[in-house]
């Protein structure tokens, strides 16, 4: 507008009927309230109900007087940064679920778990269970009334002044397990923690196992006056689970003739689980039975069968003196492992 009327020299008027613009248009001055009142009351009752979205506010902010539409406390309301926050569940960016590989030598993998009962008051009470997912040696069973993240990572620093930190930690979704203090102490040793799916404690399967052990031949087999009582019960059958009680995964060893089978090997192969309790040491493969006994009725017709069906093809490979040897071989470590 300025531009057209300094070029042409004339009025406003003719200048505004030119350019088709409403005069009101051209002289029309934004008068803006004050939302200075409005926006101290709504950051004191955001302050005051923390968890109040909007809609909540301005129905209080109604009450107190205010007469502003929604959508002007709306645009003081986010102008703000009033808005509440939704509350998500902290995602571990660890392991979680089943746990896939198998632990094949001492601190390869540790469980832990919590069990609860009562003293004779009635009074309730909790265990921590730790437990070598290996050499299924039981490393601490520490009882208390209330246990928080500090207090289990100190249980664990007195487990690990002893016999070094493990690679992973298998452990549920309880408060105690996901604390700061928890994940602050894995970060700083290098621990890796595995979280097992919520609802499904069967991915925990060692220390679960454990804990039935533990109800049934100890927490039910005693009636606890006092959380000393507790304690000196839990250290006696702690002491004789490690090192008297037979482990049927074992070969019905104790856990820690077990153990101690990794210390004593010098050639470098140590010990490893197999299915129904078998054992053997890693480097040497267990003989496969099976196969052999499969194949003592195909030797005992070597004559015929050790060669390939085209006789004309392989007629100058065939040594009756080998294939007698080999079949007696054969027959002997067949009678060996019977």
């Amino acid at each position: 507008m300025q531009a057209v009327r300094e070029r042409f020299g004339v009025d406003e008027r003719p200048a505004c009927r030119w350019l088709d613009v409403n005069r009101k248009l051209f002289h029309y001055r934004p008068r803006r309230r004050d939302d200075e009142p409005l926006r101290l009351r709504l950051i004191a009752l955001a302050s005051d109900h923390r968890r109040y979205g909007l809609p909540r506010l301005t129905v209080l902010l109604h009450r107190d007087g205010f007469s502003d539409n929604h959508k002007r406390i709306g645009r003081v309301y986010r102008a703000a940064n009033l808005q509440v926050r939704k509350r998500t569940k902290r995602k571990l960016a660890l392991g979680r679920g089943p746990v896939d590989a198998p632990a094949l030598a001492p601190n390869d993998r540790w469980s832990l778990d919590f069990v609860h009962d009562r003293l004779r008051s009635n009074r309730r009470f909790r265990v921590l269970g730790v437990g070598d997912d290996c050499t299924r040696e039981n490393l601490a069973l520490e009882a208390d009334f209330a246990f928080s993240g500090q207090r289990m990572t100190r249980v664990l620093d007195d487990i690990a002044s002893i016999r070094g930190f493990p690679k992973t930690i298998v452990l549920d979704n309880g408060p105690e397990m996901c604390s700061i203090a928890m994940l602050g102490w894995a970060r700083d040793r290098g621990v890796r923690l595995h979280f097992i799916q919520p609802g499904k404690p069967t991915q925990n399967a060692f220390i679960e196992s454990f804990n039935g052990r533990l109800r049934d031949e100890c927490l039910n087999e005693h009636d606890f006056a006092s959380l000393f009582d507790v304690r000196r019960t839990l250290a006696e059958w702690r002491d004789n689970y490690n090192q008297k009680r037979p482990h049927k995964s074992l070969s019905w060893q104790t856990p820690e003739e077990f153990a101690r089978s990794f210390t004593t090997s010098q050639t470098g192969s140590s010990p490893r689980i197999l299915r129904h309790g078998f054992l053997e040491k890693c480097g040497e493969p267990r003989p496969r039975r099976r196969f052999v006994r499969a194949q003592i009725p195909f030797l005992r017709r070597a004559d015929r069968r050790c060669v390939a069906p085209s006789r004309e093809r392989h007629a100058s490979r065939r040594d009756p003196a080998q294939t007698r040897h080999l079949r007696s071989d054969l027959l002997l470590l067949a009678q060996t492992l019977r």
